[in-house]
């Protein structure tokens, strides 16, 4: 069934657990992302970079996902991803998406407080949730965001922006980073607890691959509700076409749809393991 973002997420931090967002990059991975689902009984979090949005299509991607979502047995919501575009987020509100994230980590603060007040009344006359970023999460992804830090503020800053201008949920610097970890990241679970003191929004953690179990748990006790997968299915999703392209290479077999078969299998044998790391299991119905 289709679910708003921000329902789901409060659900999760009442009963402390978060909720998978997952990055899908096709029609292929968005099956397997909501098997994966349904097969745990979790509520789930399809999220679309501005890159995939370019390259398929609002329209497409819309109707792809109401297909792939309106009789699953399972909450699921449709999220933009990483969006500085004020013409693409009013695209997808106008075609009815559950949430947003309007990142606006590249403005200074002034700018960042004035844009996302407009994304947000825009967003919720149509009744799309919002989630808002002014602090760049270190890191690019899909062609969105920097290697270095551009602005930080305190938390308690953070949670008067979020506010005053009415976001649903926040995506703070945590100490995490898109992409692939190179070294150790040095993480920060207790901006997540000083920031739930001062906010009952949704906190969200960006940067979820490649962090173990134990990170994740010591996030949702500090008050993380949603927590975002992108690198890992693109991972599980190449490796897969690797691989199956190295084995029909070697027999000189040509088979496209059994490629997709393991495509699909690897990208939900993956989203599956983070679902039980998220406590998301069996939590469908909460």
């Amino acid at each position: 069934m289709i679910s708003s973002t921000v329902t789901m997420t409060r659900a999760a931090r009442e009963h402390g657990y978060a909720v998978p967002a997952v990055n899908i990059l096709d029609d292929l991975s968005l099956r397997a992302v909501i098997a994966a689902a349904v097969a745990a009984s979790s509520p789930m979090i399809i999220q679309i970079s501005v890159k995939t949005v370019r390259s398929i299509g609002t329209d497409l991607i819309t109707t792809m996902f109401r297909h792939a979502a309106a009789d699953v047995p399972v909450p699921v919501a449709l999220h933009l991803d990483h969006c500085p575009d004020r013409a693409v987020i009013s695209d997808v509100v106008r075609a009815g998406w559950s949430s947003v994230l309007f990142d606006a980590s590249d403005r200074d603060l002034a700018t960042a407080e004035r844009e996302t007040a407009e994304v947000v009344a825009e967003a919720h006359a149509a009744g799309v949730d919002v989630e808002s970023e002014i602090e760049n999460i270190i890191g690019v992804e899909d062609g969105v965001g920097s290697d270095v830090s551009l602005h930080s503020y305190d938390v308690a800053t953070l949670a008067a922006v979020a506010q005053r201008t009415g976001v649903d949920l926040l995506a703070p610097q945590l100490g995490t980073a898109h992409g692939e970890y190179k070294a150790q990241p040095v993480l920060l679970p207790e901006r997540v607890r000083e920031l739930a003191a001062l906010t009952d929004r949704s906190i969200v953690l960006h940067g979820g691959t490649g962090l173990s179990a134990e990170d994740f748990a010591t996030f949702i006790d500090a008050g993380v509700s949603k927590i975002n997968i992108s690198t890992g299915v693109k991972v599980a999703y190449m490796r897969s076409a690797e691989k199956h392209l190295a084995e029909a290479r070697a027999r000189d077999k040509w088979d496209p749809p059994s490629m997709f078969r393991d495509i699909a299998a690897a990208v939900q044998a993956a989203i599956a393991v983070h679902i039980e790391e998220f406590g998301a299991a069996g939590k469908a119905s909460s």
